[in-house]
């Protein structure tokens, strides 16, 4: 009874040791510190090793005993993932939100497959999520000021979302149209490979976005010429995409230029920025602004009327 008194007062001091908790947050979480550095070197040349080890494995070109060093290996570096994964909880003082995060649930993520193959033969071929995790690189080789320009990608995407929407919807409509008479051309004749609706949609598909792998091929004149001409609507309809997140890109950098700061009157701030790069004052948010703008405009017609 003493010696699990005595273990249990141990358990207590580490998960409550402060200094400990600090020193491992310097190594697993920042890459400032040479012991930072090299772990996260270390990690990510574990992940890549453990990357290359399933896909090698896949191949099937070892024989059983390198099999099963390739499997040991395998367990060696989950154990070292497992234990990354448990010290990064321990030493945050709210583990939750790093648990639901991005790289927490793609850390999860990276360690489950071999457990699950204990009991789901192939799970651990899902090691492969692993390759996520080498964003770290990011971290290390400090390509963070790569970031707002990433935003602005993405805040992009975000504003093109519902166009490109509508406009998958539209080319869902046409190759489900152009599918349904190539069936119409081809389905009667001998030995075609356009027999039913989905394979034609399927050909529509492939063709209409210029793969092209010429698994099924029109034999008729009708059906060749219906080829060629979504061939040339597919080499117009690839642009489409591209030009509306290029002109959401365009728009959010004229407004990232035009904002300007209330105190200093200095302009380029990132659209993501709370302070001025310049001042350190706060920025107007775009609802402050927006109510400034409405405000102005309510006063200069109160001012005509």
């Amino acid at each position: 009874m003493n010696y699990f008194s005595k273990l249990y007062t141990r358990w207590q001091h580490f998960l409550h040791n402060e200094m400990l908790k600090q020193k491992v947050y310097s190594i697993v979480f920042e890459s400032d510190t040479p012991k930072g550095r090299l772990f996260d070197i270390i990690l990510i040349s574990s992940i890549i090793v453990s990357v290359l080890m399933v896909i090698l494995e896949s191949m099937h070109l070892f024989s059983p005993t390198a099999y099963w060093v390739l499997r040991l290996l395998e367990y060696l570096l989950t154990l070292f993932f497992t234990i990354e994964y448990l010290a990064r909880i321990y030493c945050l003082t709210n583990p939750r939100k790093y648990i639901f995060s991005f790289f927490g649930l793609v850390d999860l993520l990276a360690i489950l497959p071999v457990y699950l193959s204990f009991f789901l033969k192939g799970a651990h071929y899902l090691l492969v999520i692993r390759t996520f995790r080498l964003i770290r690189i990011f971290r290390i080789f400090k390509l963070f000021s790569f970031i707002s320009e990433g935003n602005l990608l993405l805040r992009s995407l975000r504003i093109s979302a519902p166009k490109i929407s509508v406009f998958f919807f539209f080319v869902l409509i046409l190759v489900t149209s152009m599918g349904t008479v190539m069936y119409m051309i081809e389905g009667d004749v001998p030995g075609s490979e356009f027999n039913n609706i989905p394979n034609s949609i399927y050909w529509a598909i492939v063709t209409m976005t210029t793969v092209g792998y010429g698994d099924i091929t029109p034999v008729t004149p009708a059906g060749r010429f219906l080829s060629a001409i979504i061939m040339l609507t597919g080499y117009t309809i690839i642009a489409v995409p591209t030009g509306i997140v290029s002109a959401a890109m365009v728009s959010q950098q004229k407004k990232q230029a035009e904002r300007q700061c209330p105190h200093c009157h200095q302009t380029g701030h990132d659209a993501e920025a709370v302070y001025c790069k310049y001042y350190g004052k706060e920025l107007e948010s775009d609802s402050k602004r927006k109510i400034h703008s409405e405000e102005f405009l309510s006063s200069n017609h109160q001012i005509n009327t």
